[in-house]
């Protein structure tokens, strides 16, 4: 990989875009240089104050990605992006685009339930988002459909438009599980990434450092799936609490109607 320098992230930040392969290049090669960590972050959150509104959030995307899947070489990027972390939530969310916060919300998630970040932090970047109050969620598997409040504790007060619906619906077209694109990828991956007994096969420096690149790549593209597989996850959970509401609500219209049909 490319030697590190200061002008050398600033270029590659600045040649950022909001594609997959382009926040997983780039995450790879901060962690390769990982021991810069301090500076990246500070390089990182600067240019994320210059940077274009419709690149803001690309910018937490790579955060993210790279907080994640770094720790398993070491936590300096998750310490180091700690301090700076709620000012750049804020800053994304006031100075952004409009409508980022469904995307903030993700990431948070996705971090509230991996307990990437202590909870007093985690808390700290809900307000950011939510206000003060905020329910935290519970985890998948205490989540049963015969709870009492599973459609009462996040509905909302007004039964959903039909509009709504089919926007929520349309949204879940493009969701991870339906990704033929990427689940071809990931079983297009070669068997040495996943066989270890195909391990004999390493025979020099080369392959084996290929086979390391291989690797890192299967990760972060795993990662990547994983981290999208949850964010779909709790879309699917808000739109079937968003039906039982309209459910109930067409429920409610039809005995009012019959109620009238029979005076």
């Amino acid at each position: 990989m490319s030697a590190f320098s200061e002008a050398a992230l600033e270029k590659k930040l600045s040649e950022l875009s909001n594609s997959q392969q382009s926040v997983q290049t780039l995450s790879l090669w901060l962690i390769h240089h990982r021991k810069h960590s301090r500076t990246i972050v500070s390089v990182w959150l600067n240019e994320l104050k210059k940077a274009q509104v419709s690149r803001k959030l690309t910018f937490l995307y790579l955060a993210n990605d790279v907080i994640q899947n770094s720790k398993k070489k070491g936590p300096e990027f998750t310490q180091d992006f700690a301090p700076i972390i709620v000012d750049a939530f804020k800053h994304v969310y006031r100075d952004g685009e409009e409508g980022c916060k469904k995307q903030l919300g993700r990431v948070l998630s996705i971090w509230q339930e991996r307990a990437v970040y202590e909870n007093n932090l985690l808390d700290q970047l809900s307000k950011v988002l939510y206000g003060e109050k905020k329910a935290k969620k519970r985890p998948y598997e205490e989540i049963q459909p015969d709870d009492e409040d599973f459609a009462s504790q996040s509905s909302p007060a007004e039964p959903p438009q039909t509009a709504e619906l089919i926007r929520a619906l349309q949204e879940l077209e493009n969701a991870a599980s339906g990704d033929s694109v990427l689940r071809q990828r990931i079983s297009s991956l070669p068997a040495e990434v996943q066989d270890t007994s195909l391990l004999h096969r390493i025979t020099d420096k080369e392959s084996g450092e290929r086979l390391s690149r291989l690797v890192e790549e299967a990760c972060m593209l795993l990662a990547d799936y994983s981290g999208r597989l949850a964010a779909e996850i709790d879309d699917r959970r808000q739109l079937t609490r968003t039906l039982t509401v309209f459910l109930q609500s067409q429920k409610d219209g039809l005995a009012q109607n019959e109620q009238k049909l029979e005076v």
